[in-house]
């Protein structure tokens, strides 16, 4: 079954009606929240000509943010395979004794 609610999320003051599953509501809540500060920090600190200047470059930092922790758990993952291949050698090494 699943659990639809009409929801009204605002962006750089504009209100956009959607229909989510009740498990995304308090997530798109949170991000409209971020979308607005990081916009209020960017009209703050740089001459902006328009929204859709600041709503691109909101974009830009989220999409530089979502790639920096893909290669961060990458490398993460690697290290630990180094680790546990690591650890699979000396096992083995003892239980070959």
């Amino acid at each position: 079954m699943s659990d639809k609610l009409k929801i009204k999320i605002s962006i750089a003051d504009r209100v956009y009606p959607l229909t989510v599953e009740g498990t995304q509501e308090e997530a798109l809540r949170t991000a409209s929240k971020k979308i607005d500060t990081m916009i209020a920090q960017f009209e703050q600190n740089y001459a902006v000509r328009d929204k859709q200047d600041v709503l691109a470059m909101c974009a830009l930092q989220f999409a530089s943010q979502a790639e920096q922790k893909q290669i961060d758990n990458s490398q993460e993952i690697q290290n630990a395979m180094t680790r546990l291949q690591s650890l699979d050698k000396k096992l083995s090494e003892l239980l070959s004794k």
